[in-house]
């Protein structure tokens, strides 16, 4: 891949902090202490869910599944991320820029897909609970599993195609410490209405259909509940649910707010757009095992167990 024709492989600069690139090797501290967190969290509910076969359960298989694909997003964005911070590598190569691009945008894919298919979790649960071990079968889950990683991979497999059809001939800066459909694609300067068209029927069909759902799972979950007479067995009812929507949010929030910035903030500061993407790739899976791990209390009592033997 070149640069406008060129014979000169087509690079892309990342983006640190502007003016506080003698701060790097600090900011880098906090950076990689998040890292740790979200290994150690991630990986100690795998672990225990793994070792306890009273967490071979629905409930607990779908957790796994969140917590290796937050091990696998952190992964995906710790090389760069900390090239950048503590020996000041800027440059990364199309090839790499577009492979990591393709791994984020698949990743938040099916972690969306797993958020929708715990949120069926609870729906059976509190709707229908006589026949939640019918409904849920380890193979349904399994097929589950196998069906949000196609998902992921086949609507976000184009996107890196698309990308090597434009031409880039501007300063190929990108806004963020790692790489992103929208912030390489606003980069180029030829003609980018097929990547704007087939991204926003990509977002619609994955993050808006799975949000939807959700929504509509939790409507349904509300209504049955408010149907249960015992004010004390509504209360246990809801707090089932209490660790996921937690989930829920951690995820939409930076979602929503780094493509509203990346569709209406380019006259913002670029420290919103690096801190939005920050929150975006580090905060989910820094915070997913911390709620799941205080609010499960199977969870919080293996945790303690392990640390007091």
């Amino acid at each position: 891949m070149t640069n406008n024709g060129s014979s000169k492989p087509l690079l892309f600069l990342l983006t640190g902090f502007p003016g506080l690139e003698h701060l790097h090797p600090w900011i880098a501290f906090p950076i990689s202490l998040m890292y740790f967190i979200a290994i150690c969290g991630n990986g100690t509910i795998l672990t225990i869910i793994q070792a306890e076969s009273s967490l071979h359960k629905p409930m607990y298989l779908f957790l796994a599944m969140l917590a290796v694909t937050d091990l696998c997003l952190v992964a995906t964005t710790l090389p760069t991320m900390l090239r950048l911070f503590w020996f000041n590598v800027r440059a990364v190569s199309f090839g790499a820029c577009a492979t990591q691009m393709f791994f984020i945008h698949s990743l938040s894919c099916m972690e969306s897909g797993i958020l929708l298919a715990m949120a069926f979790d609870r729906f059976v649960a509190i709707s229908n609970p006589l026949r939640y071990s019918l409904v849920l079968t380890g193979s349904r889950i399994a097929k589950t599993g196998l069906l949000m990683l196609l998902r992921g991979v086949l609507f976000v497999l184009p996107t890196p195609l698309l990308l090597r059809l434009l031409r880039y001939c501007r300063a190929n800066t990108l806004s963020h410490s790692f790489c992103m459909h929208q912030d390489m694609m606003k980069l180029a300067c030829s003609d980018r209405r097929v990547n704007v068209i087939y991204g926003l029927f990509a977002v619609l069909c994955t993050f808006g259909i799975d949000s939807l759902l959700v929504l509509l799972s939790y409507l349904v979950i509300v209504k049955t509940v408010l149907n249960i007479a015992s004010g004390e067995e509504r209360l246990r009812a809801l707090d089932t649910c209490v660790s996921h929507l937690c989930a829920v949010l951690i995820f939409y929030i930076p979602l929503i707010g780094l493509t509203i910035v990346h569709r209406f903030g380019e006259h913002a500061s670029p420290l919103v757009h690096i801190l939005m993407g920050f929150t975006y790739v580090l905060i989910p899976p820094m915070l997913n095992p911390l709620v799941y791990s205080i609010k499960i209390t199977q969870i919080r009592q293996q945790i303690l167990k392990r640390l007091q033997g």
